[in-house]
């Protein structure tokens, strides 16, 4: 990829800044946003978690709030990223979940299996469902002002028809990938409920005023390109085809996909965000640049001294050639052992390496 022409644009705030490179427009510095920020690595949060269990913390909005807003103060990134879990969707459908310690992660005890499993979950309205989630972000909306970007985002159907079959987090998702080669047409039955669902929560929180919607499908690296084309592919597109209806940026994110990037660009998103084991250039030609692209950065640089940080950095902003629509991330999220000031560092040094302000 070649490197294109800075132009000078007039100062912008964060939250312009993100929906400028959403929608591919010129922006006066790339915008940075971390995905797990809100959390891991911050001793405050950790003071909260030693009071309140991740579910506590999920529910009650004032409490959700606090933690959104964390990183903002701390790192000063362009976007705050609504402190919630993948799952709360799943206990308005009937499906309800625990957390075991934080390397099991949820537990379902009565995992999805049967027919009669899949005939008994709920398509329940967004509202009735997670009323916490779109208090969270009123609140979020109200403290930020404007100045800063508020994201939303849900689990993908796919990942989420995988812990629900499963019960738990897994390896390898043997169950869940036996039920889908195995009861196909059940499979799309369980995909066509879950998917509904999301559309409702990404609408519910479009409505409460987020301004950006990422889909996270944790564990579809896992599939083959023909597999996730006819078992995937058809409910993502379904999902960005209605967020798009609302004029809301959407950006897709899978783990460990660099097979599917293309599949997942074509699913209809503004961005698709990439992991750091591929290319960040390379993966923007397969996405095509019609759409943006987020990332990608590897988690695990910022535990290395900052030379090597500022080094790798800087190699991600050389591959992303001052193209309008790359919002700079890490590869997946933050490390839980990261220091604070290495990530505020590191916004930093992005913001001033890309400044094209007039």
């Amino acid at each position: 990829m070649t490197a294109t022409i800075q132009t000078s644009v007039q100062p912008m705030t964060g939250e312009e800044r993100m929906l400028a490179s959403a929608r591919l427009q010129p922006v006066d510095r790339t915008p940075v946003w971390y995905m797990r920020q809100a959390g891991r690595c911050l001793a405050e949060y950790r003071e909260m978690r030693k009071k309140y269990d991740i579910l506590t913390l999920a529910k009650t909005p004032e409490l959700a709030t606090q933690v959104t807003l964390m990183p903002v103060e701390r790192f000063g990134v362009d976007a705050a990223v609504l402190f919630a879990d993948i799952m709360l969707p799943l206990e308005g459908m009937g499906v309800p979940f625990t957390f075991g310690p934080e390397t099991v992660g949820p537990i379902i005890e009565n995992p999805i299996r049967t027919r009669e499993d899949v005939e008994r979950l709920r398509v329940p309205e967004a509202e009735e469902s997670t009323p916490f989630v779109f208090e969270a972000i009123r609140l979020i909306r109200r403290e930020l002002e404007g100045k800063t970007a508020t994201l939303g985002f849900s689990g993908s159907p796919f990942t989420l028809a995988c812990y629900m079959i499963e019960g738990k987090a897994s390896r390898d998702y043997t169950k869940a990938k036996a039920f889908m080669y195995g009861q196909s047409e059940l499979w799309h039955e369980l995909m066509g409920k879950v998917t509904e669902v999301v559309i409702r929560y990404l609408r519910g929180q479009i409505q409460a005023g987020v301004q950006l919607v990422q889909l996270f499908d944790s564990w579809v690296g896992m599939l083959s390109p023909d597999v996730y084309q006819e078992y995937v592919l058809p409910y993502s597109t379904r999902i960005f085809s209605e967020v798009r209806e609302t004029g809301t940026p959407s950006i897709h994110f899978g783990t460990g996909a660099a097979q599917l990037i293309e599949l997942m660009a074509q699913a209809g998103p503004d961005m698709v965000s990439v992991d750091s084991r591929v290319l960040l250039d390379e993966a923007w030609e397969k996405i095509g640049h019609d759409k943006g692209i987020q990332g990608n950065l590897d988690g695990a640089v910022v535990l290395a001294p900052w030379e090597v940080v500022e080094t790798r950095a800087r190699e991600v902003l050389r591959r992303a050639a001052n193209r309008p629509g790359h919002i700079f991330n890490l590869g997946h999220g933050v490390v839980p052992e990261s220091d604070p000031d290495q990530l505020a560092r590191l916004r930093e040094f992005v913001h001033m390496e890309t400044a094209r302000e007039a």
